[in-house]
């Protein structure tokens, strides 16, 4: 008989009753994958951290190993990659997110979140400076990490809140000359679907997210009135 408990992807439970008494047993049970036993009481620390590393595919944090502290920045990386939100993106989002924070859990997981500062965070961001656009990824995802910190009482404040972006310089996008404008409706005949995203691009001076809605919505009606083959 499986214990009373929130739903977890993944996640089973049953009692153990072998020895006289009702000790509730957590595992991560998932197609394709060995069975991962989850150590501590079901949503403590320890629980999500395993948790959260079998849900990544990694070695798991087994019962005896080293416990996750709570108040730290491993627990805080373990509530968020156990989170619905996190949960709820698309499977290429997750893998990005992750490798981001996993990184910041070995890097930073001892380190107590309530002693974060404002110049922390900022001396760890200087020290990506050399590649500025994933240094702005990074920085997104640790005021994502704090926003969760006050949400969860792990702190009253988000230190990265304030933390400028790092300027990423760029020359901008190449415009087409006419002759390669000719070159791709000439390569892209009327009725493809190449020739209509660029002629709602071009003409309609359209935001990119509106003519994504345009787009769909004019492909399918043209769809429904082709003549069946």
């Amino acid at each position: 008989m499986a214990p009373n408990r929130p739903r977890l992807k993944y996640v089973h439970a049953w009692l153990d009753t072998r020895h006289g008494s009702a000790k509730p047993r957590y595992y991560f049970r998932r197609a394709g994958f060995k069975r991962v036993p989850l150590p501590g009481m079901f949503g403590s620390p320890e629980f999500m951290a395993a948790y959260a590393v079998a849900l990544a595919g990694q070695t798991p944090i087994t019962i005896g190993a080293r416990r996750v502290k709570p108040g730290t920045m491993a627990a805080l990386v373990a509530r968020h990659l156990a989170s619905a939100k996190f949960l709820a993106r698309p499977e290429s989002t997750r893998s990005t997110y992750r490798n981001i924070v996993e990184r910041v859990r070995v890097e930073h997981g001892d380190r107590l979140v309530a002693e974060l500062e404002h110049r922390h965070i900022e001396a760890m961001l200087a020290k990506k400076v050399k590649t500025p656009a994933a240094a702005n990824h990074w920085l997104r995802l640790i005021k994502v990490l704090m926003a969760l910190a006050v949400r969860e009482g792990m702190r009253s404040d988000n230190p990265a809140a304030d933390v400028e972006p790092l300027q990423v310089r760029s020359d901008g996008f190449h415009c087409w000359s006419e002759g390669q404008i000719a070159q791709f409706e000439a390569h892209h005949p009327i009725g493809s679907k190449a020739r209509l995203a660029f002629a709602l691009l071009l003409y309609t001076a359209q935001r990119r997210s509106d003519v994504a809605s345009t787009f769909a919505a004019t492909w399918s009606t043209c769809a429904s009135r082709r003549p069946a083959s």
